[in-house]
């Protein structure tokens, strides 16, 4: 009972506290809702939508959900959300970009996130994300003063239903003490871990319902350029394959993308785990139960992490990731296309890998002789603004393809070896393994339906097509309508 009434006063001196920044917040809501009513930055359904919401903003339970509400699985998790700020829109997003964050004992990278979330993002991108902070501390006080940082610095997006923050009350989380110690882990270490895994599956579970994709990134991290396009482009590159987790970025949990579906089943089975390992070692093994064996990790890395000190007892912590780069837009676009070869084959290095921008794929081929090819053949003929062919890779420099030419073409028809280009046009040979053709729309008069490599000398050397890159003369997706 002494720690019933102990959780129920802390709740009742935390809304005691909040009262005040709680009407200075809807003060600045309605100050700001007028201001950016006639800004492009409110769209207008979702003008509606926020008008209806401040009207009714004194109910409190406009800022209470609780976790079956926002869940369509049959596990029931009895917690309840409050939300700090910011309120979730009706209309699905593209994307929701989810971070949790606790005080350190040295640094806070958070707002410097968020600004690098925005910041890199454009006009148009922004409509189609929204970011959930979920401040994780028990500290109360420190959630407060927060949450007055983040609505003075970002209030028209959190008007425009772009960010939220919200907090899960302590009593609602399992037992931290008399965890268990795997890896001989001392037990202040186990506890923060533990701890994490839970503040992930909470913050899961609330996002299950407000997009389509989910992206998991840590509290101290810089983003791409566009990096929202750049997702979307690998997002359409893989349909209709099977993948559980996409990887933008090669350290810990920054950049992991999931389906939103499978928020749920995440979130349980964190939950389930959660004093067994940590969070990034947890999501392997998720992801190979969901019988994706492979890592699937794309290269340029969206994502950088740029603390300098963790948030488990601020130790230093200068991981980087050399993938990446800070201007993504230059992904290409690769539209989607049946990929063949008469060359051939090294055990499971196919034609389809040298069309992949997944870390470590190729095309590798036994020697080829004169007149070998590999084909391209879009799904829908299209128009081709830039082509670039690297073939060889560092440590197999001479594996390259030392006589060559490509091809485009067009007029393609069905055969007994299946849908073939009657028509083609060289564009240029290769030089040193490679080949960059720009404005290819400018130099020839049609769409494109094939792009072809033609071997025009035999070789003793191995052939690997590290990558095949193509650029369009508009977006991916309106390739796919």
């Amino acid at each position: 009972m002494r720690l019933m009434w102990k959780s129920v006063d802390k709740m009742r001196c935390f809304r005691k506290r909040s009262m005040f920044p709680f009407l200075g917040f809807l003060i600045t809501f309605l100050l700001f809702f007028n201001l950016y009513m006639d800004d492009g930055y409110v769209l207008e359904a979702e003008k509606r939508q926020l008008g209806e919401t401040l009207m009714h903003s004194a109910n409190s339970e406009r800022y209470v959900h609780t976790f079956r509400d926002l869940s369509n699985f049959s596990g029931t998790i009895n917690v309840t959300y409050r939300y700090l700020a910011g309120i979730p829109l009706p209309r699905k997003k593209y994307l929701t970009i989810g971070l949790s964050s606790v005080k350190r004992k040295k640094g806070n990278y958070l707002l410097e996130t968020i600004k690098s979330i925005f910041d890199q993002s454009s006009y148009e991108e922004l409509k189609e994300i929204v970011v959930v902070v979920h401040l994780a501390d028990f500290d109360l006080v420190w959630c407060e003063n927060l949450v007055q940082e983040i609505t003075r610095k970002f209030a028209h997006h959190i008007i425009a239903g772009r960010l939220l923050v919200i907090h899960t009350p302590e009593e609602y989380y399992p037992s931290l003490d008399g965890l268990k110690r795997n890896y001989n882990d001392p037990e202040d270490r186990v506890r923060f871990r533990s701890k994490q895994n839970i503040d992930y599956a909470f913050l899961l579970n609330f996002c299950t319902n407000l997009s389509h994709f989910y992206m998991m990134l840590e509290d101290d991290v810089r983003c791409s350029r566009n990096f929202l396009t750049a997702l979307k482009k690998v997002i359409t590159s893989r349909e209709g394959s099977y993948w559980v987790m996409l990887e933008f970025s090669k350290l810990g949990y920054i950049g992991k993308l999931y389906h939103s579906k499978d928020l749920p089943r995440l979130a349980h089975f964190l939950l389930m785990f959660y004093q067994e390992m940590p969070c990034d070692w947890l999501l392997i093994h998720f992801r190979g139960l969901l019988a994706q064996k492979d890592v699937i990790r794309f290269k340029p890395s969206l994502f950088q992490h740029m603390g300098y000190y963790s948030s488990y007892k601020g130790a230093e912590n200068k991981l980087k990731d050399d993938d990446f780069e800070e201007d993504s837009i230059d992904i290409p676009d690769n539209p989607p296309a049946g990929l063949y070869t008469n060359i051939n084959v090294f055990e499971n290095y196919d034609a389809t890998k040298a069309y992949s921008s997944i870390v470590d794929e190729y095309f590798w081929g036994k020697p080829p002789c004169t007149g070998d090819f590999f084909v391209i053949i879009f799904n829908k003929s299209t128009k081709i603004s830039r082509i670039k062919i690297v073939t060889g890779t560092e440590d197999r420099q001479n594996d390259i393809l030392h006589h060559g030419a490509l091809e485009v073409g067009q007029k393609s028809v069905e055969t007994k070896q299946g849908r073939q280009c009657t028509s083609y046009i060289t564009l240029g040979e290769f030089k040193g393994g490679n080949i960059e053709v720009n404005n290819v729309d400018h130099k020839i008069g049609f769409d494109i339906e094939c792009v072809r490599i033609v071997v025009t000398a035999s070789q003793k050397e191995w052939l690997i097509i590290r990558t095949i890159s193509l650029w369009t003369t508009q977006p991916v997706s309106q390739l796919r309508k």
